[in-house]
């Protein structure tokens, strides 16, 4: 298998290049967890892995509570779906907390200051409310707590992470936050091999092939866990050594078809935020200029990422500039045609 066979392959286990999805959230429950810091970004994400979908259906998801938005890996923005966001959240906040304990302390969050935190946030929210940012700030400076500098959001960071309060819908362009008792409901708690289990299962069947370092890379977890989950799942996988590496796969993996296909994806979509060696998802002659693929909206063809574009929101319209690394050919240059007025009509 060469770096182009494992791209076709991750683009086709990724629902790429195959949307069978009608509703978001069954793309999200699938995925288990999808980067979400760019907000707008994240919603393409969705999208492109449906077989009709616009930005105004997926945002009425969001509102829904259908899909929830929260700080869940690494730690960053994540979408999940309601009936994972606790087991995920019971799994992986202790390393999270571990990772935050020194911005804690330099903030000067001890325990006592983070529970009274949630209990504001708990009591202010009670009752279905959802509130934005600045109401949320008057609510903890009513309560003596101070939010200047980064200890706001570490303070809701630390809630989110408790499972006390989650994202609620938008108020025009300000994001709002809910309690998670009142968005998500109750599920049977997992042990900690079972949550492993779970966590491997989602990734390899959506992410394969990958290695166990690259789902390392893409949960935060410790490699130690990461191998337990590998090892509780491996039996229905399929693996490939390539280079000393080994690539673990979904069992049923179909041949792809990758000729004349093209997408716009979004920064931090998880076709390249997923891995931890993104060189197969680049055209090898564009390696240098591709060395941003986490943080810019990638064009690909055939399955590799040949150039960067970005989007300009108009009146009437929405205007899509390319970037191509290098020179394609009429056919490629269609289904880029075509991936551009893929991504117009779902923004209209």
């Amino acid at each position: 298998m060469d770096d182009h066979r494992l791209a076709d392959l991750r683009v086709y286990n990724q629902h790429i290049n195959n949307p069978k999805f009608k509703n978001p959230e069954d793309v999200v429950k699938t995925m288990l967890a999808m980067q979400a810091q760019d907000y707008a970004g994240a919603k393409w994400a969705i999208g492109l892995r449906m077989q009709k979908a616009n930005e105004a259906l997926i945002e009425q998801a969001i509102t829904d509570g259908k899909i929830l938005r929260t700080h869940l890996l690494r730690p960053t923005w994540h979408f999940v779906s309601p009936y994972d966001i606790r087991w995920l959240l019971a799994l992986t906040r202790p390393r999270i907390d571990s990772i935050n304990a020194g911005m804690y302390k330099k903030f000067e969050l001890d325990a006592a200051i983070l529970n009274k935190g949630n209990d504001v946030f708990a009591k202010a929210l009670q009752g279905n409310k959802q509130l934005t940012r600045a109401e949320l700030v008057e609510v903890l400076n009513q309560n003596s707590i101070p939010t200047d500098d980064l200890r706001f959001t570490l303070l809701l960071m630390h809630a989110e992470l408790d499972a006390v309060i989650c994202s609620g819908a938008r108020v025009g362009k300000q994001f709002t936050y809910a309690l998670l008792d009142e968005r998500a409901p109750a599920t049977p708690q997992l042990s900690r091999q079972e949550a492993l289990t779970k966590l491997a299962e989602a990734y390899f069947n959506t992410r394969g092939p990958a290695t166990v370092h690259d789902f390392a890379t893409w949960c935060g977890l410790t490699i130690a866990d990461c191998i337990i989950g590998l090892e509780n799942v491996k039996q229905q996988l399929a693996s490939e050594v390539i280079d000393g590496k080994t690539y673990w796969m979904p069992n049923d993996i179909e041949e792809v078809s990758t000729k004349h296909k093209a997408y716009l994806l979004p920064a931090y979509d998880e076709f390249a935020i997923a891995y931890k060696d993104r060189e197969a998802l680049v055209n090898p002659k564009y390696l240098a200029q591709a060395r941003h693929v986490i943080f810019d909206p990638v064009v690909v063809v055939d399955n590799q990422v040949v150039g960067n574009w970005k989007r300009t929101i108009k009146t009437s319209k929405i205007d899509i500039s390319l970037n191509l690394y290098g020179k394609l050919n009429k056919q490629q240059l269609k289904a880029v045609e075509a991936a551009v007025k893929s991504y117009q009509k779902f923004m209209e």
